[in-house]
């Protein structure tokens, strides 16, 4: 035991230790002054922010917060990762996806990508990618026994695994150096298609793998079906849960040991830009499996391996850039939550085919937080954390039940045909999608601080994506048609919708309501007139007619609002203005149409004023 010197600089030795009632009192006077006056468990409540699967955030967390032990790395239930060292070693697997159609085009992107960092890759095969026929020209000059590959194929699993196997064996590659996963995933493609696949080839793949290829993985657990299709994070959990225990069934039916079957499935799981939710679900999931493996008899079989990629539902197609910084959180949060392999899909990606500057930066994105942050060398570095053992344990129960509920439902493949999954994933996502629609869920660039000067960054067309089965949703799509319909009013008539910003007294009174109503009515492509900066009763009219605008918005403080707001909205009226907005909560102006305020639908009032200026 070090003893420190006795220097006089004691480090709070002479402050009593402070108690969480101290803490709460605080709150409640605090919370008193904004007008709420609640307290004791009351008082934390109303400072806590509710999450889905009615679950909370708190805004204190001590050791008071119990959860269950998390155990060691490498050991059940695995919550601290899947094996002892982590990702200490190397670091997580870097694996970019490729699906374009050209086998030339496809090499040369993939050449260069191994090139610079990448470390296996992920290949889309099938209709609307990759053909077959063209995998030995997508991976000429691959050494496979350094860079696994990842297949994604569809319904053409099969033959795409046969021609992988062809090249192994081509190319001298030892069986027990082939590594990846062949991607096998019925249930998967059934959510992505509402085409029901026979799963007699994944279960030949997972023997044939099992008996000479022990580093390749048959059967990919994809949850990005759900997670695209709106589904909250246990939502995801629970599918994907049930899914690889419908893959059990079939595996040890075909007489594969629990064991056995365990190895030859690769979960895969979405990474978003809420960097806590996305480690907590990694945990989780791991915790969630071991459990499943217990059950079944085979608890050192539970390491979960787990593939995670940054989320398409949180990449917006107005102002890309911002992509690069989601994505970089989101893989910070793969990381730290312990996946083995991480995609960072580009920042064009929800535009098109990405760029070799795109791909660039998404490779990049893993390089710079493993060998400049060093995010890797900590083993499991958010364990011990309060808040997060705690939302890992609350979301491995709401993922639990939701599993529970698949399997009440006779199981994934039930559950899927029957409705059930789409029903309970499209209630979630209208849910988030009215807190998109109040801007309480906020997308920078998009629904707050857009830029309507912004050149689009255009992209060739992608393959069409696999359609049929459960929805894709975007968490911009609301206000990416608004600003669709903005964008064809400029190409018509060579300017964007106006709106008159009709500030009252002085700047100190009227500068912060406009930036509001400047930023709400630009996110749906309304430009925002400001000039002159101040306008009375007595030159509303005449400013409103130079502005071009067929609509006005006051702004200012309530008490002038009081003096002044009936007489300017009248004058704007009288000069033609088609609606009369006042950015403020409800009041009884007689002359003021509508009101915006933080809180509001903002797309509901986007829409109807577009419908009111004509902007189809």
């Amino acid at each position: 035991m070090t003893v420190l010197p006795d220097d006089g600089l004691s480090l709070a030795a002479e402050f009593p230790d402070a108690t969480h009632e101290q803490w709460q009192r605080l709150v409640e006077g605090v919370l008193r002054k904004s007008g709420k006056d609640v307290s004791g468990p009351a008082a934390e409540e109303a400072l806590s922010t509710a999450l889905e699967d009615g679950l909370s955030t708190r805004p204190l967390y001590t050791a008071r917060e119990a959860a269950p032990d998390a155990g060691y790395p490498g050991f059940a239930p695995f919550v601290r990762g899947g094996t002892a060292a982590g990702s200490a070693a190397a670091g997580w697997d870097v694996r970019q996806r490729h699906a374009t159609t050209d086998p030339a085009g496809t090499n040369t992107t993939v050449l260069a990508d191994l090139e610079n960092g990448v470390t296996s890759l992920w290949l889309g095969v099938g209709p609307g990618a990759l053909p077959v026929s063209g995998i030995e020209r997508a991976l000429d000059g691959v050494f496979l026994d350094l860079a696994p590959v990842a297949l994604d194929a569809g319904s053409e699993v099969e033959p795409a695994a046969r021609e992988l196997f062809r090249l192994y064996e081509e190319r001298g590659i030892p069986k027990d150096a082939a590594r990846g996963t062949l991607g096998a995933d019925p249930l998967g493609h059934e959510a992505r298609t509402g085409e029901r696949l026979d799963p007699a080839a994944a279960t030949e793949l997972a023997r044939l793998c099992g008996q000479e290829y022990p580093n390749l993985r048959a059967l990919a657990v994809d949850a990005l079906p759900y997670h695209e299709a709106g589904g909250s994070a246990a939502q995801e959990l629970g599918a994907s849960l049930a899914t690889a225990v419908a893959y059990l069934r079939e595996l040890t039916e075909a007489g594969l040991t629990v064991e056995a079957a365990c190895t030859q499935l690769e979960f895969r799981y979405a990474a978003t830009a809420d960097q806590f939710l996305t480690i907590a679900k990694l945990r989780a999931a791991r915790r969630l499996w071991a459990r499943v493996a217990e059950v079944c008899g085979a608890p050192d079989a539970g390491a979960q391996r787990q593939h995670a990629v940054t989320s398409p539902v949180m990449m917006s197609r107005r102002d890309p850039w911002v992509n690069m910084l989601r994505t970089t959180v989101a893989c910070l949060g793969a990381g730290v939550g312990g996946a083995d392999s991480v995609t960072v899909l580009p920042f064009d990606h929800s535009l098109g085919l990405p760029d070799a500057f795109a791909r660039r930066i998404a490779r990049n994105t893993s390089t710079i937080l493993l060998e400049e942050s060093h995010l890797a060398r900590v083993i499991d570095p958010a364990g011990g954390s309060w808040y997060v053992e705690r939302l890992t344990d609350e979301l491995a129960h709401a993922g639990w039940e939701f599993f529970q509920e698949i399997e009440r439902a006779g199981g994934q493949a039930a559950a899927l045909r029957s409705g059930l999954v789409g029903e309970r994933l499209a209630a979630t996502w209208a849910k988030r999608s009215e807190k998109l629609a109040k801007r309480r869920e906020p997308i920078t660039g998009v629904s707050e601080f857009p830029n309507l000067t912004e050149r689009p960054v255009e992209r060739v067309a992608p393959p069409a994506e696999p359609s049929g089965g459960l929805p894709r949703v975007r968490r911009d799509e609301a206000y990416e048609i608004l600003r669709s319909r903005s964008d064809a009013h400029l190409a018509a008539t060579g300017a964007r919708p106006r709106l008159f910003l009709a500030g009252l007294g002085p700047a100190a009174a009227h500068t912060a309501r406009a930036s509001f109503a400047s930023n709400l009515f630009q996110a749906g492509g309304i430009e925002a007139v400001h000039d002159p900066v101040t306008v009375d009763a007595t030159t509303a009219a005449e400013a409103f007619r130079a502005s071009g605008a067929t609509v006005a918005c006051l702004c200012s403080s309530d008490a002038l609002y009081e003096e002044q707001a009936e007489a300017v909205a009248d004058a704007l009226k009288s000069a033609g203005a088609q609606r009369v907005f006042l950015a403020g909560r409800p009041a009884e102006y007689t002359s003021v149409d509508a009101y915006v305020f933080a809180g509001c639908d903002a797309v509901s009032v986007l829409s109807s004023t577009l419908d009111h200026m004509g902007v189809v």
